[in-house]
């Protein structure tokens, strides 16, 4: 909706990892650095964490289009809660290999055929995995076999991980310590900081054909990097609000009153309404409360019973008084009589 509104050719914000967006921040250069290092070396695997939305799938597809004219067979992974089994057979589907109705030991076979036939056509072959931290540690050790497939020198399959910190906590453990020792290179993919996050939007903006409309302010940049913590997908997700909301409402210029209002909204739309907090709590706290509640209701109903009782006895006493006093009254006119 807004492309047309703003002059610009693609959306600047989609969340789809786009390596023509790919914007080299020094985070990103580093960990592109450590990967061409890793591909430099032809062995063992190279392990890139990061954050949710840090831009580890972008990176690599950077890094595949890099690799466009040279002679490397590249697979990706992205579906990796798997056991060892079914990853092995997503490694060939990766592959282009058969792999359906047929056991691990012939998908082993085939795998192996394959690296031999690319190391015969003078291919090197990549794969890599992502979204690591969804690995178990057996389905590692199942990727971590691979690599013994060698020839007399080196070996024909190298591996790239990518994976969000936790996955750092797998390759610490104690059953990790063969996949250790066959790490070439790692490294944690951080935030950006303001002003990269500033140069991060305005390249998305020049690549997608911005021509100065709309302008941001700087503190409209400011709230921006607050919202976001720097984080490449929370900044595109706020971003596209931001644009869609300055096409419905024709605004050409963005300050931080803008981008706040947008953030308000965000924040409303993924708040949990107060009827269904109450009832995310466990059933045994609302079954403890409403236990409670009935308790309290009963006390209130036999002190409301109690105080009506005192009152109607005191009632009766005084009513009796009032009797008691009239017919002492009527007995003395009759004497006077």
């Amino acid at each position: 909706m807004y492309q047309s509104f703003y002059g610009f050719k693609v959306k600047p914000f989609q969340l789809k990892p786009d390596p023509n967006f790919f914007f080299g921040s020094k985070g990103h250069k580093r960990a592109m650095a450590y990967l061409e290092y890793g591909l430099s070396q032809g062995e063992g695997f190279i392990v890139i964490t990061g954050e949710v939305g840090a831009g580890k799938t972008t990176l690599v597809r950077n890094l595949f289009r890099e690799l466009a004219g040279e002679k490397i067979a590249a697979a990706q992974i992205v579906n990796s809660g798997l056991d060892s089994d079914d990853m092995l057979r997503l490694v060939a589907a990766a592959f282009g290999l058969p792999h359906e109705d047929t056991s691990k030991a012939s998908v082993l076979i085939r795998l192996e055929q394959f690296l031999r036939q690319c190391e015969l056509q003078g291919k090197r072959t990549l794969l890599v995995v992502d979204e690591a931290q969804n690995l178990s540690p057996s389905t590692v050790e199942e990727l971590r076999m691979l690599s013994n497939f060698q020839t007399e020198d080196r070996p024909l399959l190298q591996t790239f991980l990518l994976g969000q910190p936790e996955f750092r906590k797998t390759l610490l453990s104690s059953g990790m310590q063969q996949l250790r020792q066959r790490v070439t290179a790692t490294y944690h993919l951080g935030p950006m900081d303001l002003a990269e996050t500033r140069a991060y939007i305005e390249h998305r903006l020049h690549t997608a054909g911005w021509r100065g409309d709309p302008s941001f302010g700087e503190n409209a940049f400011e709230s921006i990097f607050g919202y976001s913590s720097g984080i490449p997908r929370k900044i595109n997700g706020l971003c596209d609000r931001l644009l869609l909301m300055g096409c419905l409402e024709n605004l050409h210029h963005f300050s931080s009153a803008e981008v706040n209002e947008v953030i308000r909204d965000v924040q409303q739309e993924f708040d949990m309404p107060g009827e269904l907090a109450d009832g995310s709590r466990s059933a045994e706290s609302r079954n403890s409360e409403e236990g409670e509640n009935t308790v309290g209701s009963l006390k209130n109903v036999n002190d409301r019973l109690a105080t009506l009782e005192t009152s109607f006895t005191s009632l009766l006493t005084l009513l009796k008084q009032i009797l008691s006093l009239a017919g002492v009254n009527k007995n003395l006119r009759k004497d006077k009589v």
